[in-house]
């Protein structure tokens, strides 16, 4: 992990390069949101950040979440906290409590229970569906063919606020024709936010006109097992 200081000009860091890629290859178009993943960090190291006026934050697991935001969320209200990892059914109850978008919508009986639970505590989270781009069989994620129709679901049957699509590529693969595939089935569905890119490709979807980058090495430093 970095020193506070180093921390908060990674960030601005990773923030200009951000602004730089979508002045070069996207624009007339609004600036895309970085969300910091602070999986792993505590409060301590997460609070540089907050106090630099960033609000916008990415967790994996809800336990993690619940173990640090509440009291990060009565300091600074205006947080906008994603669930940007795999869900259970067993957790979207808690999920759906702490959260204030859901990215990782990735089959039928997640989304039923995310509608079902979104309706008894009165709320409308922005989802993003997750599509395994790769078509990895050990990643979460719908394949290409199939999010269409599920997207239709999640919308027309659920209720769903789907605002979105998002992806992680596979790891040895170049992540330019995984985002652009992202992009074109956002396109054919009439879904306005991409959720892609991560600290070793963020500049590239930028350029291919993701809405979301999702951030958190490249800023923290190494990660600790968090506690």
């Amino acid at each position: 992990m970095t020193s506070p200081q180093n921390t908060v000009a990674q960030f601005f860091l990773i923030r200009d390069r951000i602004a730089q890629s979508h002045k070069l290859f996207q624009p007339g178009t609004s600036l895309p949101t970085l969300i910091v993943v602070s999986k792993q960090f505590d409060a301590t190291a997460i609070r540089p950040v907050l106090e630099a006026g960033h609000r916008c934050f990415g967790e994996n697991r809800v336990q993690e979440a619940q173990g640090k935001w509440p009291e990060l969320k009565k300091l600074f209200p205006d947080i906008s906290l994603h669930l940007i990892g795999p869900l259970q059914t067993n957790k979207v109850k808690d999920a759906v409590a702490i959260f204030d978008v859901i990215e990782t919508v990735d089959r039928p009986k997640l989304a039923k229970s995310l509608a079902e639970e979104m309706h008894k505590q009165g709320k409308s989270l922005p989802c993003f569906i997750q599509v395994n781009t790769g078509e990895e069989p050990q990643k979460a994620g719908i394949s290409p063919s199939e999010t269409e129709a599920f997207i239709h679901y999640c919308r027309e049957d659920l209720h769903l606020p789907i605002v979105g699509l998002m992806c992680i590529p596979p790891v040895d693969d170049e992540p330019a024709p995984h985002f652009a595939l992202l992009r074109t089935l956002a396109e054919k569905t009439g879904l306005k936010e991409l959720s892609m890119g991560m600290s070793a490709d963020y500049e590239i979807a930028v350029a291919l006109g993701a809405t979301y980058v999702r951030v958190g090495s490249a800023i923290f430093g190494d990660r600790n097992v968090y506690t």
